[in-house]
């Protein structure tokens, strides 16, 4: 047996998926930061850091959020994605990502913490095959690729055009994060977090349409109301700060316990 190969280790990074809501825009957001430091110097990238070895991957994805954004959250807001070892997605040394999801209560000033020249917030909009990401300059989108195996076989990010597109294989790794969350809407809407501890009926409307990908006209309020009422406690109505009648607000059911 090749000793040489059973010695080597890759690095560990964690990856963290960090989202909020606008509620002046009433969009979906997440964080992307820029990074100064090979490789992909200058790319747009999601927030990354290196696992220590005395932390768990859990404690690194809460510390990169108190680095990068200064929050102390319990890990009840973060959860994890997946695991990313391609041998394809880094250049050089080989690093493999354990990626998390984080959800902002509520959406904090950004300051670019170590290894990142910018921070900023993109708003979350999608086409028929893609989710987009955008600021007042770029947008990014997830990979339109359907099958990972393809994804990687066709990935030379170090060719790619940083205005374009994101460092490492963070176009799939959003892919995937999003495609979960549409996958969980039914059942374990997490994502609602970014809404804090109760939201609106219609709130909630617009944090689901762009993962499901239609515009939030076309989710009924009734007919939402109805086949999610066994996720969501109402937990009476909201103040009135104008004419017409007060809404309801309402929780997630499941985290009550």
């Amino acid at each position: 047996m090749d000793s040489q190969n059973i010695l080597e280790r890759p690095f560990i990074t964690i990856t963290n998926l960090i989202w909020s809501f606008d509620h002046v825009t009433n969009r979906v957001n997440i964080l992307l930061v820029k990074r100064n430091n090979a490789p992909y110097d200058n790319y747009w990238a999601l927030p990354e850091t290196f696992m220590r070895a005395q932390e768990s991957a859990e404690e690194a994805a809460l510390r990169l959020v108190r680095e990068k954004i200064g929050m102390d959250l319990s890990g009840s807001h973060t959860e994890q994605l997946a695991t990313f070892t391609n041998p394809l997605r880094t250049p050089n040394d080989r690093a493999l990502s354990l990626a998390y999801m984080t959800f902002l209560p509520e959406k904090p000033q950004l300051k670019a913490g170590y290894g990142a020249s910018d921070a900023r917030w993109f708003t979350m909009g999608y086409s028929d095959r893609t989710y987009s990401f955008s600021d007042t300059v770029h947008t990014f989108q997830s990979t339109d690729c359907p099958v990972q195996k393809t994804y990687y076989t066709e990935f030379d990010g170090t060719k790619s055009d940083p205005q374009k597109h994101l460092a490492f294989d963070h176009e799939w790794i959003l892919k995937v994060a999003c495609d979960r969350i549409r996958n969980k809407l039914n059942y374990q809407p997490n994502i609602l977090l970014i809404l804090g501890g109760k939201f609106t009926l219609k709130d909630a409307r617009r944090v689901y349409s762009p993962f499901m990908k239609i515009p939030v006209q076309q989710i009924d309020n009734s007919n939402f109301k109805k086949s999610h009422q066994q996720l969501f406690t109402d937990i009476g109505s909201s103040e009135v700060n104008g004419p017409g009648r007060p809404a309801r607000l309402y929780k997630l059911a499941y985290l009550s316990a």
